[in-house]
C-alpha cells in the first residue's frame, strides 16, 4: 500500500493543491480556536504533551501500515530538528497568551511571517530586496501596528507574542528553503512531534520545582501551570487536536508539493478570514474596524511578496 501524501508530485495539480490548502487552513484555524476555548481547563504543556504523543503514534502507525517506515527518518537530522525547535518556539509564543487575546489578534500576529521571511532572506540567504518587497514590508508593518495598537491604554506586552511567533515561523520557512527541501513531509512532521514532546516534558517537570509568582499565574495561566487535573474531556480534546493538527499540516504540506508556492501563498491568508469567523462563532468577538484594516494590509503585503516571487520566476 502506497500513501500518496508521502511522495512528491511529479506534475502540478492546482485543483488538488487548492482543495488541500483550503482544507488545511480551515482545520488548523478550527484547532487553534478550540485550544483557546479550552485554555482555561488545561495548560500549554499538558496539551502539547498529549497532542505530541498522539501525533507521533499516528505517524508511526501510518508509516507501519503503508510499509514506509524509512520516511520517518530525515536525510540530515540537524536542520530538521532545528526547524522543529523553531516551530516549538512558534507554538509557545502563539498560544502562551491565548486566554487574553482574540483569535483574530493571534492569527494576524502569526501572519506577519512573510515580513520576517523577507528580512531573513536578505540577512541569511543574501537575497536582494527590491522596491516591491520593501513596500510590502512597510505595508505589513503598518498593518501589524493596527492590530497590536501599542498606543492603546489597554495594550499589554503579551500582544507582541503572536508577532514573535511569526518570526519563529519565518525561521522555519528559511530552514526549509535552505536545508530541508529534500526531506520527506513525514520526517519533518515527526521531528516537530518529538521536540513538542521533549519541550512539554521539560516544562511539566520544571514547573514542579519552580516557584511561580501569583501575578504571573494570573496573567499567563496557560503556561504558568505544568500539569493540571486531567479529565476525560481534556484528554479527548487533546486527541482531537492531534488529529486536526496532523491532518491540517499534512494537507498544507501536500498542497505546497502539488503547485507553486507563489500561486498558493495568497490563498493561505484565508486563515485570517477563518480565524475571524471562528472568533465570532466561539467567543462572540468580531475584529474592530481598525483590526480588519490591519489584517487586510498584512494579507496584502504577503500577497504582494508572493506575486513578486512569481514574477521573478517567470522572468
Amino acid at each position: 500500500m502506497n500513501f500518496n501524501v508521502m511522495n512528491s508530485e511529479k506534475n502540478d495539480n492546482q485543483l488538488l493543491a487548492l482543495t488541500l490548502l483550503i482544507l488545511g487552513v480551515f482545520i488548523l484555524s478550527l484547532q487553534d480556536s478550540l485550544i483557546k476555548l479550552m485554555s482555561s481547563d488545561t495548560s500549554f504543556w499538558q496539551l502539547q504533551f498529549i497532542r505530541s504523543v498522539g501525533n507521533i503514534t499516528l505517524l508511526v502507525l501510518l508509516c507501519y501500515f503503508t510499509n514506509q517506515i524509512k520516511v520517518l527518518f530525515p536525510i540530515n537530522w540537524k536542520p530538521v530538528y532545528l526547524r522543529a525547535f523553531m516551530m516549538t518556539c512558534c507554538m509557545f509564543c502563539f498560544f502562551s497568551a491565548s486566554p487574553s487575546l482574540s483569535v483574530a489578534q493571534m492569527a494576524a500576529g502569526l501572519y506577519t511571517y512573510p515580513l520576517f521571511v523577507s528580512v531573513l532572506a536578505v540577512t541569511i540567504l543574501k537575497e536582494k530586496i527590491g522596491i516591491w518587497r520593501f513596500s510590502a514590508l512597510v505595508v505589513g508593518s503598518v498593518g501589524a501596528l493596527m492590530i497590536i495598537e501599542p498606543w492603546a491604554v489597554t495594550f499589554k506586552n503579551t500582544q507582541l507574542l503572536p508577532v514573535l511567533a511569526g518570526f519563529f515561523y519565518a525561521c522555519n520557512i528559511i530552514l526549509i528553503r535552505k536545508y530541508c527541501r529534500k526531506e520527506s513531509v513525514i520526517s519533518l512532521t515527526l521531528a516537530v512531534g518529538v521536540i513538542f514532546f521533549l519541550s512539554s516534558l521539560i516544562g511539566i517537570i520544571s514547573l514542579k520545582f519552580i516557584n511561580i509568582s501569583t501575578d504571573f499565574i494570573i496573567d499567563m495561566p496557560f503556561i504558568a501551570i505544568g500539569w493540571p487535573d486531567l479529565t476525560i474531556i481534556i484528554f479527548s480534546f487533546a486527541i482531537l487536536c492531534s488529529f486536526l493538527n496532523l491532518i491540517g499540516n499534512l494537507s498544507l504540506a501536500k498542497a505546497y508539493q502539488s503547485a507553486e508556492s507563489s500561486w498558493l501563498a495568497p490563498l493561505d491568508y484565508s486563515y485570517l478570514l477563518f480565524a475571524a469567523i471562528w472568533s465570532k462563532f466561539f467567543f462572540g468577538y468580531w475584529p474592530t474596524t481598525l483590526n480588519i484594516l490591519g489584517i487586510t494590509l498584512i494579507a496584502f503585503s504577503g500577497i504582494l511578496i508572493a506575486w513578486r516571487e512569481r514574477v521573478k520566476k517567470i522572468y
